[in-house]
């Protein structure tokens, strides 16, 4: 007899949703969702979806109705809690847009816990869509199997962010001028942290000579060369993650 094939399938789409799930949560899935799901994945009843609401973690669930504007899903088996998650913030400079997008999408698949955009004074942008970011982020996580979303911050001045800085949370400062190898810094990272990067023109000498004031702020080199808003960033948590994040506990 053939083998009863597995139950979700693994090309089950995936979804993050509002509704915290439930044996007993019936979910309703409109707007672009629920077009998602009936005009490009073109469920139907008895199909499965993987659902994730970002407090219990991953749910299988079976389409029960799939209408022309919403869909019905009922959840049925708890596969996986939510992922722990890294205490690690990304402070980066806005960038433009779609170099932007970039960096919201990797800091996502990476696992950043947090995403708190800059303004800082050679930043070609000064606005976020938060909107349109919180998609983003969601999209990546989806894609990249995540369980937890990051939590994506209305962007701050730079003098503001230094202010109102927690006292508990290092401040990794990605200094284009030199600091401690990046590596080695994070190595001994020891509780909250976060990484600070800069803008297309980067840091200017009152800006840096600010951050290299404040009591948290532990000035890093990410290399020998000079990287771009978006690759520092990206190269930033890669090797945070490797030396202090979650990739230590893998086997």
């Amino acid at each position: 007899m053939p083998a009863t094939p597995a139950w979700p399938p693994k090309s089950a789409p995936r979804l993050f949703v509002e509704t915290e799930l439930s044996n007993h949560t019936t979910v309703q899935i409109e707007g672009n969702q629920a077009h998602y799901l009936t005009k490009v994945m073109r469920v139907s009843p008895g199909d499965a979806v993987i659902l994730c609401d970002d407090v219990t973690g991953e749910w299988a669930a079976e389409v029960v109705e799939a209408g022309k504007r919403h869909v019905t899903l009922q959840p049925t088996h708890h596969q996986r809690p939510r992922e722990p998650v890294p205490d690690f913030w990304l402070c980066p400079a806005l960038l433009k847009k779609d170099r932007f997008d970039m960096v919201l999408e990797k800091a996502t698949e990476l696992g950043v816990d947090r995403i708190a955009p800059v303004i800082t004074r050679r930043c070609v942008a000064d606005k976020l869509n938060l909107d349109r970011a919180s998609a983003i982020v969601t999209e990546a996580a989806e894609q990249c199997a995540r369980t937890a979303l990051p939590q994506v911050a209305e962007p701050v001045k730079l003098d503001a962010l230094l202010r109102e800085w927690p006292e508990d949370r290092l401040l990794f400062f990605a200094d284009e001028e030199g600091g401690e190898p990046a590596a080695d810094a994070f190595c001994y990272a020891d509780g909250p942290a976060a990484l600070l990067t800069g803008p297309e023109g980067g840091f200017d000498d009152a800006e840096r000579e600010a951050i290299r004031a404040h009591p948290n702020a532990r000035p890093i080199s990410l290399g020998p060369r000079v990287l771009r808003g978006e690759t520092a960033a990206i190269a930033g948590i890669a090797v945070w993650m490797a030396e202090a994040g979650d990739w230590i506990d893998e086997e």
